[in-house]
C-alpha cells in the first residue's frame, strides 16, 4: 500500500490548503469593512477553500458509496457528503454578504485527485481515498484553528467552527477505515512540494452561470451556519457535481 500511495500522492502532488493561494503575502490585509466586522484577505481566502473543498470532495464521497468495498469506506463517504453539502450551504449563504466570488470548480490539483480516485477500483480506490482525504484534511486543521483565533468577521468565525467540526470529524471516518499509512500522511503534511499556483487556485465562474449546490442528503446531521438567527433563502441550484 506504501509504495502505491507515494506514488499517487508524488503524481498528484501536495494538496495544499484546500488549493487556493492567498491574494497576496499579506494575509491581514483589510480588503472590506462589514457589517460583521472587517473582512482581511485570509478571511476571503478561507471561504473560497472551503468552498472549493466541497467541489471535489462531495463527489468523492459519491465515489466512495458505490465503490467502497468496506462498510468504513462507505460511512467515510456518507460523512464527507453530509459534511461538505452543509458546509456548501454555509459558504454560500455568507459569500454574498461579504461580496466573495465563490468558485463552481475545483483547483487542477483537486480535479486530479478526482480522476484519480475515478479510475481506482476495489481496495485500491479504498486505500486511496482514505489516504489522500487524510491528507488534506489534516493539511487544512491548522489553518481553520488560526483563522478562528484570529478573525475579527463573525461570519467567518462561524464558518471556522463548523468547519473545524467537519475537519474533524472527517479525520477521524478515514483514520476507522483501518487504511490510513500514518507515517506516509505525515511525510506528505510536512514536506510540500512548491506548486505553481495555478494548480492551487479554482478556476473563477463564467459571468451568469449558476452557482453549483451541493445537495444535502436525505437526513443530514450536519448543520449550516445561520446569519442573525435565521436559516436565509439559497438560490435556486444548478445541479451537483456527481460521479458516473
Amino acid at each position: 500500500m506504501g509504495g502505491a500511495l507515494s506514488l499517487t500522492l508524488v503524481a498528484l502532488a501536495y494538496p495544499s490548503m484546500l488549493g487556493v493561494n492567498n491574494v497576496s503575502s499579506d494575509g491581514s490585509r483589510v480588503i472590506a469593512q462589514t457589517q460583521w466586522g472587517p473582512l482581511t484577505e485570509s478571511d476571503r481566502d478561507f471561504v473560497v477553500k472551503v468552498r472549493a473543498a466541497g467541489l471535489w470532495e462531495y463527489p468523492v464521497g459519491q465515489m466512495a458509496v458505490k465503490k467502497g468495498t468496506t462498510k468504513a469506506v462507505v460511512t467515510a463517504g456518507r460523512h464527507l457528503i453530509d459534511g461538505h453539502a452543509a458546509l456548501d450551504i454555509s459558504c454560500r449563504r455568507i459569500a454574498p454578504l461579504l461580496n466573495i466570488t465563490l468558485p463552481n470548480l475545483a483547483s487542477p490539483q483537486q480535479q486530479g485527485f478526482v480522476n484519480t480516485l475515478s479510475a481506482d477500483t476495489g481496495k485500491q480506490f479504498d486505500s486511496d481515498m482514505a489516504n489522500i482525504l487524510r491528507v488534506t484534511h489534516g493539511s487544512i486543521f491548522n489553518t481553520i484553528a488560526k483563522i478562528r483565533s484570529t478573525t475579527k468577521n463573525t461570519l467567518v468565525r462561524e464558518l471556522a467552527n463548523q468547519a473545524n467540526s467537519t475537519v474533524l470529524d472527517h479525520i477521524t471516518v478515514m483514520e476507522q477505515t483501518g487504511l490510513v499509512n500514518f507515517d506516509q500522511v505525515l511525510f506528505q503534511q510536512t514536506t510540500p512540494p512548491k506548486l505553481p499556483a495555478t494548480d492551487l487556485t479554482p478556476p473563477p465562474p463564467p459571468a451568469g452561470q449558476p452557482e453549483v449546490v451541493l445537495t444535502p442528503p436525505p437526513n443530514p446531521t450536519s448543520t449550516p451556519i445561520t446569519v442573525n438567527g435565521a436559516p436565509g433563502q439559497d438560490p435556486t441550484p444548478a445541479p451537483s457535481p456527481t460521479v458516473g
